[in-house]
C-alpha cells in the first residue's frame, strides 16, 4: 500500500496523532523521533502527523491482515475457501485489540521518558516498503519501535510473544529481496539508536558493536583511533552490521576475506520469547557445542534479534592498487577472472561490470573528468606488501592479456582509487537515479562454481540484451557471484512478466550448474520458491523444524525464507 493510498484510506479517522504513554493514555507524539538516513545520520524531526492513533492502527492492521491472506493465497498455501475464514487459525496472530494491548504494555514496561513507539504513517511506509526492492508484499507494520538496549528489545519480544504479534527487525533497510517487509502487519524493531561501538579490543583484534552501526562508520571510527585495523566485509555503502549478519552478506572484498559468517566471533541474541542468549565467548576459535553463530548468521531475523556482535578485525595492508582492464566480450572477461582464481593469485578484489554498467559510471560522473571505456571490464584491487602487489599485478596482466584483455589502466592516486571503487560499489544507486516515472530496478544475484562462470554470464547477458531494456551484469566475480540489474516499467504487465521470466531463468541456470539462487542477498520474501528448487522439501523441513523449536508462534519475521505449513 503506497503512502498516498494509506493516507486516503485513513482520512475518516481523525486529525490528532497520539500514542500510548506510561500511564496507558493515548498521548504520545512522534514528532520527537529523528529520521535516520541510510548513512546513519539523523535528520531534523518532522512536524507531528495529523493522523489519529486508532486510524493508523486500523489501516495498518487491516493492510497487514489482508496482505497476509493474499500472500498465502498467491503462494498456494491457502485454498480459496480458506482465504478469509481461517486467517486467525493459520497462523493465529494478534487481533486489533491485542495489538493495542501489546503496545500499551511495551510503553508501560519500558517507561514513558523515551519516544519508543511510532505509528507515524511515513514511518510505517518506510519500514514496510523498499523503493529498491521488487519484493514488496502488501501490508505495513502496525507500529515501529526504537529500542536503546538489549533489555528493551527483550521486553518488546516477550510482550509480542505473549500476544502473538509479528516482529520484523530493521537496520539499514537496504535489502533487495523484501527482507524487512511486513506482510502480516506486526511491529518493526528499528535499531537506529543502537549504533555504537560497545568495546574495542585492539590487542585481540576484535570489536563489540551494536546492530545499527554501518560498516563504513565502523571503519571510520577505527581509523580515527589510529588502530591500524579495519573490518573488511564491504557490501552496499548503507549496509548496517545487523542486516549484514541477517543476510550473511559479502561484498567486493569477499575473494580475499570471505563473507560475514567468517568474521563473527559471537552474538548476543534475543529469542522470540524475550530470552537473551550469547552464542559463544570471545576466543577466535571454539569447539564447545553447536555452532550457533552459523545458525543465526543468515537467518534474516527469523530465529532471533541480534543486539550485539563481536567481530574480528584485520590489519590494514601496507600497499593498495586499483586497476581496470577491458575485454571485447563478457565471456572473455569472465574467463580471465576464472583463470585468475584457478591460478591462486591472491587479489584483494575482482569485480566485473558490463558495457552498460561502465556507461552508468561515466554518466554518474563519479570519476570525472576521467571517462572509462564502455566495454566489459574487470576491476582489480591489489593489497599487501609493495613487493607482493607488484608481483601479483604482473601475474594478472599475463592472464588478462591471454584472454584478449587490454592494457591495465591504473587509478593514478589514492583519491582516484577511492572514487573508482566507489563508482563500482554504488552502481545500483546509480541505476536507480536513471529511472523514469513508473520505473523500477530489478536487482538480484546468483553464484556458481568457477568452471561455469563464463558459461552462465554469457548466456544470461544474451537473454538480458534480448529484453530490449536497460539491463546490465555486474558482480563479485572473484567468488563466482554476479548480479543482474534491469530497469523496467512496473505498470507494463507484459514487461514485468518477461523480466520476471529472465530472472527466474538465471536462477534455474545457476542451479543446473550446481550453483545457488543467491550469493549474498539472501532469500527474504522474493526467493522462497528458488530456495525450494535449490535445497528441496526435506531440507526445508529441517529448517522449519529449527524455526518451530525457537519460534513456535511463528512471529519472528514471518513470511521470509520459507512459509509455514498447515
Amino acid at each position: 500500500m503506497s503512502a498516498t493510498r494509506l493516507a486516503r484510506a485513513a482520512k475518516p479517522f481523525g486529525r490528532s496523532l497520539t500514542c500510548l504513554n506510561s500511564s496507558g493514555k493515548q498521548r504520545f507524539s512522534t514528532s520527537a523521533i529523528p529520521r535516520t538516513s541510510t548513512s546513519g545520520s539523523s535528520e531534523q524531526p518532522r512536524q507531528a502527523s495529523v493522523w489519529s492513533y486508532s486510524g493508523v492502527m486500523a489501516v495498518a492492521a487491516t493492510a497487514g491482515l489482508f496482505g497476509w491472506g493474499m500472500s498465502e493465497f498467491r503462494h498456494g498455501s491457502l485454498p480459496k475457501t480458506m482465504l478469509f475464514d481461517s486467517l486467525y487459525a493459520y497462523p493465529r496472530y494478534a487481533s486489533m485489540h491485542e495489538m493495542e494491548q501489546a503496545l500499551r504494555e511495551i510503553r508501560q514496561e519500558i517507561g514513558g521518558a523515551e519516544d519508543i513507539i511510532s505509528t507515524d504513517p511515513d514511518d510505517l511506509h518506510a519500514h514496510g516498503y523498499s523503493e529498491w526492492s521488487t519484493s514488496n508484499p502488501e501490508g505495513l507494520p502496525v507500529a515501529v519501535t526504537y529500542p536503546r538496549s538489549t533489555e528493551q528489545v527483550s521486553t518488546i519480544a516477550r510482550i509480542c510473544h505473549k500476544y502473538r504479534v509479528p516482529i520484523i527487525p530493521y537496520s539499514g533497510g537496504s535489502s533487495l529481496e523484501g527482507n524487512f517487509s511486513a506482510p502480516f502487519g506486526g511491529i518493526s524493531v528499528d535499531f537506529a539508536y543502537m549504533d555504537r561501538i560497545v568495546q574495542f579490543n585492539k590487542n585481540d583484534m576484535d570489536v563489540v558493536v551494536q546492530p545499527s552501526i554501518g560498516w563504513q562508520d565502523l571503519n571510520e571510527q577505527l581509523a580515527k583511533m589510529e588502530s591500524g585495523l579495519f573490518f573488511p566485509i564491504d557490501p552496499g555503502p548503507s549496509a548496517k552490521i545487523g542486516g549484514m549478519i541477517g543476510t550473511n552478506c559479502s561484498g567486493t572484498n569477499a575473494v580475499k576475506y570471505g563473507t560475514m559468517k567468517d568474521w563473527v566471533i559471537n552474538l548476543t541474541v534475543v529469542l522470540a520469547d524475550g530470552t537473551v542468549i550469547k552464542t559463544r565467548r570471545r576466543p577466535r576459535k571454539s569447539s564447545a557445542g553447536y555452532n550457533l553463530n552459523g545458525l543465526f548468521v543468515g537467518s534474516e531475523g527469523t530465529l532471533g534479534l541480534v543486539t550485539e556482535a563481536t567481530l574480528k578485525l584485520a590489519v590494514i595492508p601496507e600497499e593498495f592498487s586499483v586497476a581496470v582492464v577491458t575485454f571485447p566480450s563478457i565471456r572473455d572477461a569472465a574467463s580471465a577472472a576464472a583463470e585468475v582464481m584457478q591460478t591462486g593469485i591472491p587479489v584483494a578484489a575482482m569485480e566485473i561490470m558490463d558495457e552498460v554498467q561502465m556507461k552508468v559510471v561515466n554518466m554518474g560522473g563519479a570519476t570525472a573528468p576521467r571517462v572509462w571505456k564502455e566495454m566489459p571490464t574487470l576491476f582489480f584491487k591489489f593489497s599487501g606488501t609493495k613487493a607482493g602487489v607488484r608481483e601479483n599485478i604482473g601475474l594478472v596482466q599475463k592472464i588478462t592479456k591471454a584472454n584478449k584483455g587490454s592494457n591495465f589502466e591504473f587509478a593514478k592516486d589514492a583519491r582516484e582509487q577511492k572514487l573508482l571503487w566507489s563508482a563500482r560499489k554504488e552502481s545500483l544507486w546509480s541505476m536507480l537515479a536513471l529511472r523514469k516515472e513508473g520505473e523500477e530496478v530489478w536487482s538480484t544475484d546468483v553464484a556458481v562454481p568457477f568452471s561455469r562462470l563464463a558459461d552462465i554470464i554469457e548466456v544470461s547477458k544474451k537473454e538480458m540484451d534480448e529484453l530490449g531494456l536497460f539491463a546490465s551484469i555486474l558482480g563479485h566475480i572473484g567468488d563466482g557471484n554476479f548480479h543482474e540489474s534491469i530497469i523496467y516499467n512496473r505498470r507494463d504487465k507484459a514487461e514485468v512478466k518477461k523480466v520476471e521470466a529472465c530472472v527466474k531463468n538465471m536462477v534455474k541456470r545457476a542451479l543446473e550448474m550446481e550453483g545457488t539462487c543467491t550469493g549474498e542477498h539472501s532469500i527474504g520474501w522474493g526467493k522462497k520458491e528458488s530456495l525450494l528448487w535449490e535445497v528441496g522439501e526435506d531440507t526445508l523441513g529441517v529448517m522449519r523444524a529449527i524455526k518451530m523449536a525457537l519460534d513456535p508462534n511463528w512471529i519472528m519475521n514471518p513470511g521470509k525464507i520459507f512459509d509455514r505449513q498447515s
